[in-house]
């Protein structure tokens, strides 16, 4: 049997499941989330963190529960010592800024546990491709794991194209 592969679930992709905007961009990242999570997910292990989780319960906002909901099963990495040096690693690094930590911590723990996926809306500084580089090179310099970030739009499979959400 053959060991699934891994898929780090960041704080955009519930949030993007239950969104309620009428851009059509936005509509149409809530349909390639929902397609992903609804015929894709079933292919791969995810993984989240705890810091997804206190993002998630911060403030209030539409469909909280339903957002929580949606990841509550999942293993969740605690935020640790060495999530945190790390993350901090990022941000001295300039991969991203100081206001944006938990983006550094979401980075941090897919690498550190070696994820093959990290799966994010977050196009302007974790699923970027001006970025990848950047990251490769910290994350090598480090010995870390370099997770593929990307879109739910970027996993879908060949199989999967034709199913209905």
């Amino acid at each position: 049997m053959t060991k699934k592969k891994t898929v780090y679930i960041e704080t955009t992709i519930p949030s993007f499941y239950y969104e309620i905007r009428n851009a059509p961009e936005i509509i149409a990242q809530r349909n390639a989330t929902r397609r992903w999570w609804n015929v894709e997910r079933g292919r791969y292990q995810l993984l989240t963190s705890a810091a997804v989780l206190r993002e998630l319960l911060d403030g209030a906002h539409p469909y909280q529960k339903e957002k929580l909901a949606l990841v509550s099963a999942l293993k969740a990495f605690p935020i640790t010592h060495d999530v945190a040096r790390i993350a901090d690693v990022y941000i001295k690094r300039k991969l991203m800024p100081q206001e944006l930590y938990g983006d550094a911590v979401h980075l941090a723990t897919a690498s550190l546990e070696s994820c093959n996926f990290l799966l994010t809306w977050n196009c302007k500084h974790l699923a970027n491709a001006n970025k990848f580089e950047h990251i490769h090179h910290v994350n090598t310099m480090l010995g870390l794991y370099v997770p593929t970030i990307t879109t739910p739009a970027g996993l879908i499979s060949e199989e999967g194209n034709d199913e209905e959400v």
